[in-house]
């Protein structure tokens, strides 16, 4: 008989202790896989690597925007070209996530221990809203300003309009350009992350999905009545 295995010793170093739980995690080969299962390739899947794409555009415009100021992007031709692209980039991450959330709402993405990546891209959806509002009120012109008094009348409505002022510009502005984008940036991240520790969710299995209707047929009902007699 074997003697049993001594436990290893645990490392007073914080650093490799984080090491470790990182790596007990998120395995290598979970991070950064070589291969993914066939029902990848399905159109369905493809609505969430092209919201970071549009999340990546997003950014680098932005950037841009940021530091050459309202002047530039309302007075030359290619801040006009940066501003469309920055704004285009905004509508379709929109697009194609309500589609990648609504395409994996029907697929019931939270199963087999994903719950915690359905909060974190539906936290991501209920972000990013507040983030192109600002948006839209730190764009320093006439639709920037109708539509700040506009909201302002439905912040004050609910309460939160001495702490969300949206007619003030500074304030918007560093939430647009630095608070909310760290906060959608960090879900994606953590989104991302928890897809490499649990998988994609895989599509319902074809008999798990004709199982209820073979139950509610007529066909069983007769056949079940015939073998009871």
């Amino acid at each position: 008989m074997s003697a049993a295995r001594p436990d290893p010793v645990r490392s007073s170093s914080w650093t490799v202790r984080v090491r470790e739980a990182g790596v007990a995690a998120l395995p290598p080969e979970k991070l950064l896989p070589d291969g993914q299962p066939t029902y990848v390739a399905s159109w369905i899947y493809v609505f969430g690597v092209a919201s970071i794409a549009a999340l990546i555009v997003i950014i680098g415009s932005g950037v841009i925007l940021s530091l050459k100021g309202p002047a530039w992007w309302h007075y030359t031709g290619i801040g006009h070209f940066i501003n469309s692209v920055h704004l285009w980039a905004v509508e379709l991450f929109f697009f194609v996530m309500v589609v990648h959330l609504w395409g994996k709402y029907w697929m019931a993405a939270w199963r087999g221990g994903r719950t915690r990546v359905w909060i974190t891209g539906a936290v991501t959806f209920l972000v990013a809203v507040p983030t192109a509002l600002t948006g839209y009120v730190s764009q320093q012109n006439f639709d920037a300003q109708w539509i700040a008094t506009q909201a302002k009348d439905g912040l004050n409505s609910v309460g939160v309009g001495a702490f969300f002022n949206v007619t003030n510009f500074g304030q918007m502005y560093s939430y647009h350009v630095l608070l909310l984008p760290l906060a959608v940036v960090g879900l994606v991240a953590a989104h991302v992350l928890l897809v490499r520790r649990h998988g994609v969710v895989p599509p319902f299995e074809l008999n798990e999905r004709a199982a209820p209707l073979r139950s509610a047929s007529p066909d069983s009902d007769s056949s079940a009545a015939g073998a009871r007699s």
